[in-house]
Protein backbone atom coordinates (compact mmCIF):
# COMPACT_ATOMS: atom_id res chain seq x y z
CA UNK A 1 0.00 0.00 0.00
CA UNK A 2 1.36 3.23 -0.80
CA UNK A 3 -0.28 6.89 -0.32
CA UNK A 4 0.10 10.52 -1.34
CA UNK A 5 -1.50 13.50 -0.64
CA UNK A 6 -1.76 15.74 -3.59
CA UNK A 7 -2.41 19.12 -3.49
CA UNK A 8 -2.25 22.11 -0.66
CA UNK A 9 -5.46 24.82 -0.20
CA UNK A 10 -8.13 21.50 -1.04
CA UNK A 11 -6.18 18.80 -0.69
CA UNK A 12 -6.69 14.97 -2.07
CA UNK A 13 -5.26 11.36 -0.32
CA UNK A 14 -4.73 8.88 -2.76
CA UNK A 15 -4.15 5.69 -2.11
CA UNK A 16 -2.96 2.73 -4.00
CA UNK A 17 -4.04 -0.77 -3.10
CA UNK A 18 -2.12 -4.04 -3.92
CA UNK A 19 -4.83 -6.97 -5.01
CA UNK A 20 -6.29 -7.78 -1.78
CA UNK A 21 -5.67 -4.42 0.01
CA UNK A 22 -8.95 -2.62 1.77
CA UNK A 23 -9.03 1.31 3.14
CA UNK A 24 -12.04 1.52 5.40
CA UNK A 25 -14.04 5.30 5.35
CA UNK A 26 -17.45 6.17 6.39
CA UNK A 27 -20.43 6.64 3.70
CA UNK A 28 -19.95 9.57 1.45
CA UNK A 29 -15.90 9.70 1.79
CA UNK A 30 -14.90 8.40 -1.76
CA UNK A 31 -14.06 10.89 -4.46
CA UNK A 32 -12.89 8.71 -7.21
CA UNK A 33 -11.64 5.10 -7.50
CA UNK A 34 -10.20 3.10 -10.36
CA UNK A 35 -12.07 -0.31 -11.73
CA UNK A 36 -10.18 -2.48 -9.91
CA UNK A 37 -11.55 -1.28 -6.64
CA UNK A 38 -14.97 -3.02 -4.84
CA UNK A 39 -16.64 -2.02 -2.39
CA UNK A 40 -18.50 -3.27 0.57
CA UNK A 41 -21.04 -0.77 3.04
CA UNK A 42 -21.60 -2.54 6.31
CA UNK A 43 -21.92 -1.22 10.09
CA UNK A 44 -19.13 -3.51 11.03
CA UNK A 45 -16.33 -1.96 9.84
CA UNK A 46 -14.64 1.11 11.61
CA UNK A 47 -16.38 0.38 15.04
CA UNK A 48 -15.90 -0.83 18.72
CA UNK A 49 -17.64 -4.60 18.56
CA UNK A 50 -21.23 -4.74 19.58
CA UNK A 51 -24.34 -2.75 18.54
CA UNK A 52 -23.21 0.11 21.87
CA UNK A 53 -19.87 0.49 19.65
CA UNK A 54 -21.84 1.45 16.64
CA UNK A 55 -23.66 3.89 17.97
CA UNK A 56 -20.90 5.71 19.89
CA UNK A 57 -19.85 6.10 16.49
CA UNK A 58 -22.45 8.05 15.42
CA UNK A 59 -22.41 10.25 18.60
CA UNK A 60 -18.77 11.05 17.80
CA UNK A 61 -19.78 12.26 14.63
CA UNK A 62 -19.63 9.52 12.42
CA UNK A 63 -22.43 7.83 10.50
CA UNK A 64 -24.17 4.34 11.32
CA UNK A 65 -22.09 2.61 7.98
CA UNK A 66 -18.98 2.32 7.28
CA UNK A 67 -17.59 1.34 3.52
CA UNK A 68 -14.97 -0.71 2.50
CA UNK A 69 -12.72 -0.64 -0.44
CA UNK A 70 -10.81 -3.74 -1.67
CA UNK A 71 -8.35 -3.84 -4.57
CA UNK A 72 -9.82 -6.82 -6.52
CA UNK A 73 -7.62 -8.99 -9.18
CA UNK A 74 -5.08 -6.13 -9.62
CA UNK A 75 -3.64 -3.15 -7.99
CA UNK A 76 -5.66 0.06 -7.76
CA UNK A 77 -6.30 3.85 -6.57
CA UNK A 78 -9.02 5.30 -4.38
CA UNK A 79 -8.78 8.98 -3.40
CA UNK A 80 -10.47 11.11 -0.50
CA UNK A 81 -10.87 14.65 -0.85
CA UNK A 82 -10.96 17.53 1.83
CA UNK A 83 -14.85 19.33 2.66
CA UNK A 84 -13.17 22.44 3.50
CA UNK A 85 -9.69 24.23 2.52
CA UNK A 86 -7.07 22.82 5.22
CA UNK A 87 -4.92 20.04 5.24
CA UNK A 88 -4.99 15.81 5.26
CA UNK A 89 -3.00 14.62 8.31
CA UNK A 90 -1.56 11.09 8.17
CA UNK A 91 -1.31 9.46 11.41
CA UNK A 92 -0.36 5.76 12.79
CA UNK A 93 -3.05 4.11 15.27
CA UNK A 94 -1.72 1.30 17.68
CA UNK A 95 -2.87 0.00 21.28
CA UNK A 96 -1.92 2.76 23.96
CA UNK A 97 -1.52 5.52 20.90
CA UNK A 98 -5.09 6.40 20.05
CA UNK A 99 -6.17 9.87 19.08
CA UNK A 100 -8.91 12.24 19.54
CA UNK A 101 -9.80 14.33 16.60
CA UNK A 102 -12.44 16.68 16.29
CA UNK A 103 -16.32 15.08 15.43
CA UNK A 104 -15.88 15.44 11.29
CA UNK A 105 -11.82 14.67 11.60
CA UNK A 106 -11.56 10.86 10.35
CA UNK A 107 -11.56 10.53 6.66
CA UNK A 108 -10.26 7.16 6.21
CA UNK A 109 -7.94 4.24 7.41
CA UNK A 110 -6.59 0.91 7.22
CA UNK A 111 -8.62 -2.39 8.58
CA UNK A 112 -8.30 -2.41 12.13
CA UNK A 113 -9.33 1.15 13.03
CA UNK A 114 -11.99 1.96 15.46
CA UNK A 115 -13.85 5.26 15.57
CA UNK A 116 -16.05 6.10 18.25
CA UNK A 117 -17.36 9.43 20.46
CA UNK A 118 -14.13 10.31 22.72
CA UNK A 119 -15.98 13.21 24.80
CA UNK A 120 -19.17 15.22 25.11
CA UNK A 121 -20.20 18.40 27.34
CA UNK A 122 -22.79 20.27 26.99
CA UNK A 123 -21.58 23.89 26.25
CA UNK A 124 -25.08 25.62 26.97
CA UNK A 125 -26.74 27.56 23.93
CA UNK A 126 -24.50 30.10 22.72
CA UNK A 127 -21.73 27.84 21.04
CA UNK A 128 -22.35 25.40 18.15
CA UNK A 129 -26.31 25.32 18.46
CA UNK A 130 -26.76 24.09 22.12
CA UNK A 131 -25.86 20.94 21.26
CA UNK A 132 -22.59 20.48 23.35
CA UNK A 133 -18.29 19.88 22.05
CA UNK A 134 -18.19 16.32 20.67
CA UNK A 135 -15.00 14.85 19.64
CA UNK A 136 -14.12 11.51 18.06
CA UNK A 137 -11.84 8.83 19.70
CA UNK A 138 -9.39 6.63 17.07
CA UNK A 139 -7.90 3.69 18.39
CA UNK A 140 -6.99 0.16 17.29
CA UNK A 141 -4.34 -0.89 14.83
CA UNK A 142 -3.97 1.09 11.36
CA UNK A 143 -2.51 3.54 9.28
CA UNK A 144 -5.50 6.64 9.11
CA UNK A 145 -5.39 9.93 7.97
CA UNK A 146 -7.17 13.11 9.51
CA UNK A 147 -8.88 16.03 7.78
CA UNK A 148 -7.66 19.08 9.59
CA UNK A 149 -9.61 22.61 8.98
CA UNK A 150 -7.38 25.67 7.68
CA UNK A 151 -3.63 25.96 8.69
CA UNK A 152 -2.60 23.51 11.21
CA UNK A 153 0.11 24.50 14.21
CA UNK A 154 1.74 22.05 16.57
CA UNK A 155 2.50 22.03 20.00
CA UNK A 156 4.44 19.60 22.23
CA UNK A 157 3.29 19.67 25.58
CA UNK A 158 5.20 18.82 28.46
CA UNK A 159 3.83 16.60 31.32
CA UNK A 160 1.81 19.42 33.37
CA UNK A 161 1.96 22.37 30.60
CA UNK A 162 -1.66 23.10 29.89
CA UNK A 163 -2.49 25.26 26.76
CA UNK A 164 -6.45 27.01 26.64
CA UNK A 165 -7.54 27.01 22.87
CA UNK A 166 -11.30 28.07 21.70
CA UNK A 167 -13.03 24.67 21.44
CA UNK A 168 -13.60 25.07 17.38
CA UNK A 169 -9.60 25.19 16.86
CA UNK A 170 -9.14 21.63 18.75
CA UNK A 171 -8.32 19.94 15.74
CA UNK A 172 -6.50 16.43 16.90
CA UNK A 173 -4.54 15.20 20.04
CA UNK A 174 -2.97 12.33 21.31
CA UNK A 175 -5.10 10.64 23.77
CA UNK A 176 -2.20 11.15 26.43
CA UNK A 177 -3.48 14.82 26.65
CA UNK A 178 -5.83 15.53 29.49
CA UNK A 179 -9.11 17.35 28.01
CA UNK A 180 -11.45 19.37 29.96
CA UNK A 181 -13.88 22.24 29.09
CA UNK A 182 -13.46 25.51 31.45
CA UNK A 183 -15.12 28.70 31.76
CA UNK A 184 -14.05 32.03 30.61
CA UNK A 185 -12.82 33.79 34.02
CA UNK A 186 -14.68 37.02 34.73
CA UNK A 187 -17.82 38.26 34.72
CA UNK A 188 -16.66 41.18 32.30
CA UNK A 189 -15.11 38.41 30.05
CA UNK A 190 -17.64 36.62 29.55
CA UNK A 191 -19.99 39.19 28.52
CA UNK A 192 -18.53 41.26 26.87
CA UNK A 193 -14.45 39.66 25.64
CA UNK A 194 -16.36 38.21 22.63
CA UNK A 195 -14.70 35.07 22.68
CA UNK A 196 -17.32 32.37 23.99
CA UNK A 197 -17.81 31.48 27.52
CA UNK A 198 -16.04 28.31 27.29
CA UNK A 199 -12.39 26.98 26.50
CA UNK A 200 -10.63 23.51 25.98
CA UNK A 201 -7.87 22.65 28.63
CA UNK A 202 -5.26 20.49 27.40
CA UNK A 203 -2.54 18.90 29.04
CA UNK A 204 0.50 17.41 28.34
CA UNK A 205 2.27 15.08 28.32
CA UNK A 206 1.74 14.77 23.74
CA UNK A 207 0.98 16.39 20.77
CA UNK A 208 -1.44 18.64 20.09
CA UNK A 209 -2.65 19.83 16.20
CA UNK A 210 -4.90 22.92 16.61
CA UNK A 211 -6.86 24.11 13.25
CA UNK A 212 -6.91 27.91 12.64
CA UNK A 213 -10.36 27.75 10.21
CA UNK A 214 -13.47 26.05 12.66
CA UNK A 215 -16.75 25.56 10.32
CA UNK A 216 -18.85 27.43 12.62
CA UNK A 217 -16.39 30.09 12.28
CA UNK A 218 -16.62 30.47 8.55
CA UNK A 219 -19.92 30.13 8.86
CA UNK A 220 -20.29 32.93 10.87
CA UNK A 221 -18.35 35.26 8.90
CA UNK A 222 -19.79 34.42 5.62
CA UNK A 223 -23.42 35.06 6.84
CA UNK A 224 -23.50 38.81 6.50
CA UNK A 225 -22.83 38.46 2.96
CA UNK A 226 -25.36 35.90 1.61
CA UNK A 227 -28.86 36.68 1.27
CA UNK A 228 -31.51 35.39 3.87
CA UNK A 229 -34.64 33.61 2.14
CA UNK A 230 -37.86 34.02 3.80
CA UNK A 231 -40.12 30.95 4.88
CA UNK A 232 -43.00 30.88 6.91
CA UNK A 233 -41.15 28.31 9.45
CA UNK A 234 -37.96 30.62 9.31
CA UNK A 235 -35.58 28.32 8.47
CA UNK A 236 -35.77 27.99 4.73
CA UNK A 237 -32.88 28.82 2.07
CA UNK A 238 -29.60 29.61 2.29
CA UNK A 239 -30.28 31.01 5.75
CA UNK A 240 -31.84 28.00 6.77
CA UNK A 241 -28.75 25.77 5.62
CA UNK A 242 -26.43 28.15 7.37
CA UNK A 243 -28.07 27.31 10.25
CA UNK A 244 -27.27 23.64 9.97
CA UNK A 245 -23.75 24.63 9.30
CA UNK A 246 -23.74 26.41 12.33
CA UNK A 247 -25.63 23.29 14.43
CA UNK A 248 -22.73 21.01 13.09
Amino acid sequence: MESKIIGTTLPVVEIKLEAGETIVSESGELSWMSAAIGLQTSTRAGAPSGTFGRLKRMVGGGGLFMTEYTAQGGPGIIAFATKMPGQIFPVTVEPGRGYMAHRHGFLCATPGIEVSVGFQQSLGAGIFGGEGFLLQKIQGQAQAWIELDGEVVEYDLAPGELLRVHPGHVGLFEESVSFNITTVPGIKNKLFGGDGFFLAALTGPGKVWLQSLPIPNLAHALLPYLPQAQSSSGGGGIGGMLGGILNQ
